[in-house]
């Protein structure tokens, strides 16, 4: 089913598909910074009006001393252990294709799914994710939190487009093909 509010996976891994070392280090992603240069980040983040991540990911927001970046956007932070909200989220801690349908109940931009692996992972398992924006970083980490864990299902994708930067940096798009998208 075509919805009119995508749920978008927009995401920066490692070649050998880490999104973190296992300390939750991203720091490796500086080495495609370039003046300038934000690989589509503001485009993509004007297209949407809600957020959805983690509570790990949440806080690592918060740690890098910036004023929070999605201050103007609906965000949700996905937690078991906080409820309630703060000055830029409310906490969530129910079913998410609830929380998608409840979204898409009401008109809007699309939904960007901000990570980290878990609630991707949860995302994957319940089919809820449309597209998928993934910049590969010409580096390998070696190991820490993978992109993608292990499920039992499987997705058809479609690439979309593919972007190559002076930086090594890589962005592929994809569609999730879904069956009843499937012409007959």
């Amino acid at each position: 089913m075509k919805y009119s509010r995508k749920v978008i996976v927009y995401i920066a891994q490692s070649v050998d598909g880490f999104i973190a070392k296992k300390d939750d280090d991203i720091s490796w992603l500086s080495v495609v910074d370039a003046p300038g240069e934000d690989y589509g980040y503001m485009e993509f983040v004007e297209s949407v009006d809600t957020v959805i991540m983690g509570r790990r990911t949440y806080e690592k927001v918060l740690s890098f001393g910036i004023e929070f970046p999605h201050k103007e956007r609906k965000t949700y932070v996905l937690s078991n252990s906080k409820k309630g909200s703060d000055d830029y989220v409310e906490y969530y801690s129910g079913d998410v294709k609830e929380l998608i349908n409840i979204i898409r109940s009401n008109s809007g931009k699309n939904i960007f799914v901000d990570g980290g692996a878990e609630v991707i992972k949860e995302f994957v398992m319940q089919d809820l994710i449309d597209e998928y924006v993934i910049s590969t970083i010409p580096i390998l980490i070696g190991n820490g939190v993978r992109l993608f864990k292990e499920t039992e299902r499987e997705h058809k994708l479609e690439l979309v487009e593919s972007k190559s930067f002076p930086s090594g940096l890589v962005q592929n798009r994809y569609i999730v093909i879904r069956d009843e998208d499937k012409q007959v």
